[in-house]
């Protein structure tokens, strides 16, 4: 029997043996190997002994701190990412960490959900930067970690050169699911400013009252609750890159203070009379379509001609049809990588299945679904019964543009019977309409 192949490495390095306790039975229980320390003496030594993936740090501990040990591991260990922990959440101390190398700050206390999300960022931006050395037997990944061959993928490989040799403001648009994020970090990973940080930010994700203080910091006494001084993301992202995802979300009162920030470079943080200066590069990105938003009064003109310095549009997955049985062919390798599997192949209907579905959630509808079949599949090959029903008597989506949608129903309607070898209740099942409703569809272009 085959051996599942190893999870990634986690060291946690923390003075608090409760606290080290707590981080290490949570991340066990999701799969990953864990290492703990409770200095960095220790720490140090383990780093020599063992190939680890990512380190947690705490930033206040005894002799030696936990930036120490972000700078060792960030001018030793190139294949090894940097969380920093810390109850001591301060400007002075989040700017130093991530200046420094740390890929996130996360501020005690924290929720399980919280470090899992951010342990899974870390992990997600070393894949994308390992994407070619662990990929060597396909030939898919590129300088930027982004896969694809077609015209369309091309053209935004130019894009991303231009606009990384710059540091203009750039708006990414594109359906949700198109890889957005990505995009944007390859811009800023391979601009001048790679070095420092990139801090992506979800505005969709954040209520409208949590944004301001979440994006500009607050200090202490600022509103209720507020015990204590806190760098907000843009102190974080000093000299580096901040990625506004989902700007089309944010109101009009936080689109004025982002307007400022774009013309002046400057932020006010909550409780403060005094303005500071920030050197970060924006990197905006929506799904919606702004200029319409522009004329329905829901976007302000004056921030979308701020963002529009450089617009990079990403296609939909729909128009990169090359790439779709290179990005399947691609998840199906990694995941029977990741599960221990045998690298299943696909028979030519599915391939035929894949190219002519219309994708509508992208890249990201792809990839999961790729991860589905390989945990459920256990054969060598992936057949249509394989792929979800809503794909298996899909239209094709390059389809006659004069036909009525009477003939396009009745087409999809024969298309469903021949699949289930003319068994009339078992297409009213898949059709979800009663076998008296499909006679009378039958029937009426008779």
């Amino acid at each position: 029997m085959d051996s599942l192949p190893d999870k990634e490495s986690i060291l946690v390095v923390d003075d608090a043996p409760d606290t080290l306790e707590v981080i290490k039975r949570n991340l066990d229980a999701h799969g990953y190997r864990v290492y703990i320390a409770l200095s960095v003496g220790e720490a140090m030594k383990i780093l020599e002994e063992n190939s680890i993936d990512l380190v947690v740090t705490d930033f206040k501990m005894p002799d030696v701190s936990g930036l120490d040990l972000v700078r060792y591991v960030r001018e030793n260990l190139k294949s090894t990412e940097v969380m920093m922990i810390t109850g001591y959440a301060t400007i002075s101390g989040a700017v130093d960490a991530i200046k420094i190398g740390a890929d996130e700050y996360l501020a005690k206390p924290f929720t399980d959900d919280e470090l899992l999300t951010a342990v899974e960022r870390c992990l997600s931006k070393l894949h994308m930067r390992l994407l070619g050395q662990t990929q060597k037997d396909n030939k898919v990944a590129n300088q930027y970690g982004l896969i694809g061959e077609s015209k369309a993928i091309q053209k935004v490989f130019k894009a991303i050169k231009k606009a990384s040799s710059t540091s203009a403001t750039v708006l990414i648009t594109g359906e949700s699911g198109t890889g957005k994020e990505l995009i944007a970090r390859a811009i800023h990973y391979n601009s001048p400013r790679a070095s420092a940080p990139f801090v992506p930010i979800n505005c969709g994700g954040i209520p409208e009252g949590l944004l301001e203080s979440e994006l500009f910091g607050y200090i202490k006494g600022a509103f209720t609750g507020a015990t204590e001084t806190r760098a907000g993301f843009f102190q974080s992202a000093e000299g580096g890159s901040i990625f506004l995802d989902e700007i089309s979300e944010t109101s009009f009162s936080m689109q004025v203070k982002l307007l400022r920030v774009l013309q002046d470079k400057e932020i006010c943080m909550i409780g403060s009379n005094r303005t500071q200066k920030v050197n970060v590069r924006i990197l905006a990105a929506t799904n919606k379509d702004l200029l319409k938003l522009i004329d329905k009064g829901a976007f302000r003109e004056d921030l979308f001609y701020r963002l529009n310095v450089i617009t990079l549009a990403i296609p939909p997955l729909r128009e990169r049809e090359q790439d779709i049985i290179i990005l399947a062919t691609y998840f199906v390798s990694k995941f029977s990588r990741e599960f221990g599997k045998k690298t299943p192949q696909f028979s030519d209907k599915t391939l035929n299945a894949l190219k002519q579905y219309y994708w509508p959630g992208n890249v990201r509808e792809l990839e999961n679904m790729m991860q589905q079949i390989v945990v459920m599949n256990d054969g060598d090959l992936i057949d249509v019964p394989d792929l979800p029903a809503h794909m298996r008597f899909t239209t094709p989506k390059k389809s006659n543009l004069r036909k009525t949608l009477q003939d396009v129903e009745l087409e999809y309607i024969n298309n469903v019977l021949a699949s289930v070898n003319g068994n009339k209740t078992r297409a009213s099942e898949i059709l979800k309409i009663d076998r008296k409703t499909l006679r009378e569809k039958l029937k009426s272009k008779q």
